[in-house]
């Protein structure tokens, strides 16, 4: 029997043995574990048996979570990581090494387009091309590149990468495929669909929900044949093939790099998963009405959202995704600074953070993207004007009306001093 993925995720820790019937998995904040024998401490440390060692590679209360995404993902296995960025970060220095290729999206997070130029300084070259076609994809492979890196859906401006054209193209060429699908959550998308190889979440955003852990993971679909990955270490080549992979990224980046998950935010980000199904059908909701609500104000010029059908890539959202997510952005008119907006919210909070319980909103040029520069801005098409709105789950209502009345003021102000907008 197949069931929902509600009932999965809410019955994935009693999967397996959980220590005195506890009906979830309880918090374990052990560092170290020991042994009856040396032989059994060595089998475990040498990975002939399961078991802990050494909390830096994961304890009990973190390896529920790994397995709880896993059945979210239909993936073979996942490693956690401390944040998003850190299993962005920690996987491909991993993965790769000196004089490899990379392309990547140029629509990408702020702090993840970082890396990107922080792996180029290491001897990892990166292209970045417009991921909406996978022809540019196509055009920017070299024979040193060893794997492709997108985002489902891109922050801030919501371009929905051609998930599946790129898919088809890695698999030709055998191009490892990365998808981080944080904007989408398991909810709504499961990038294996599309063929991705490695699946990426920053588990600090939707699938936590409550803005109060951090984390991250990455996920191995089963479907990437590691035998023909030239990097893979020969101490990690042993056992079934779909696991040299993740087993790699879990010794090479987790344990030297130490950016450990720590048990307490893992069981935190366990339990708000249990809710992401019933969270993101609300968010979605609420931002499908206010992007719609948003397109007929004449002070704002543009509204970026998928579920929206002025939206480039419409389209292939609707194709792809359950839902077109809980993530929009605007720009406002000419003459009408975001800060003016924001400062006349009253609902919505002031805020860098996304996918939580509660809509968020920030002029994205002034703050998350104003280290990169005004020209790398441009060739993003991130407006001065921008502003994202990561939506919450609040009674709709209460959210328009908290837009309507930041509208009113400022349409106020403007008729006083004898200005007007157009669209």
């Amino acid at each position: 029997m197949t069931r929902d993925i509600t009932t999965r995720i809410l019955h994935a820790d009693r999967l397996g043995a959980v220590e005195h019937g506890a009906i979830l998995k309880p918090l374990h904040i052990a560092t170290a574990y020991g042994y009856a024998t040396a032989e059994e401490l060595t089998a475990v440390f040498q990975g002939q048996q399961s078991g802990h060692v050494y909390g830096r590679q994961g304890n009990p209360t973190t390896q529920a979570l790994e397995a709880k995404i896993s059945l979210m993902e239909d993936a073979v296995g996942t490693v956690c990581f401390a944040t998003g960025m850190a299993a962005i970060c920690s996987t491909m220095m991993a993965l790769l090494k000196s004089g490899d290729h990379v392309v990547a999206s140029r629509f990408l997070f702020g702090n993840t387009a970082s890396w990107m130029g922080t792996l180029s300084q290491l001897g990892c070259e990166v292209t970045l091309v417009d991921a909406t076609e996978a022809v540019n994809v196509e055009q920017a492979l070299r024979p040193e590149t060893r794997m492709v890196f997108v985002e489902t859906v891109a922050n801030p401006r919501t371009q929905v990468a051609d998930l599946e054209g790129i898919g088809q193209l890695c698999q030709q060429r055998g191009l490892l495929y990365i998808v981080d699908s944080t904007m989408s959550t398991p909810a709504l998308f499961q990038p294996k669909a599309v063929g991705a190889s490695l699946v990426l979440h920053s588990l600090s955003k939707s699938i936590c929900g409550h803005g109060n852990a951090l984390g991250g993971s990455i996920s191995d679909t089963g479907l990437y044949d590691w035998d023909k990955y030239p990097n893979l270490m020969p101490a990690y080549r042993k056992g079934p093939p779909t696991a040299w992979g993740l087993l790699q990224i879990r010794k090479k980046g987790l344990r030297d790099m130490g950016a450990t998950l720590s048990a307490e935010h893992g069981h935190r980000i366990a339990a708000g998963a249990e809710t992401l199904p019933l969270r993101m059908e609300r968010a979605c909701a609420n931002a499908r009405a206010l992007a719609e609500w948003l397109e007929a104000q004449p002070l704002v010029s543009k509204v970026h959202y998928p579920g929206l059908t002025s939206h480039p890539q419409h389209a292939r959202a609707k194709a792809l995704f359950k839902d077109a997510g809980a993530l929009l952005s605007f720009e406002t008119v000419e003459g009408v600074d975001p800060f003016e907006v924001l400062n006349a919210l009253d609902l919505v909070i002031k805020s860098s953070h996304l996918g939580d319980n509660r809509t968020l909103a920030i002029p994205v040029a002034r703050t998350i993207f104003w280290e990169m520069g005004a020209e790398q801005r441009e060739s993003m098409d991130i407006a001065d004007s921008l502003i994202r709105v990561s939506v919450g789950i609040e009674a709709q209502q209460d959210l328009l009306d908290d837009f309507a009345q930041a509208f009113a003021t400022l349409n106020g102000s403007r008729n006083q001093s004898g200005m007007t907008g157009t669209k």
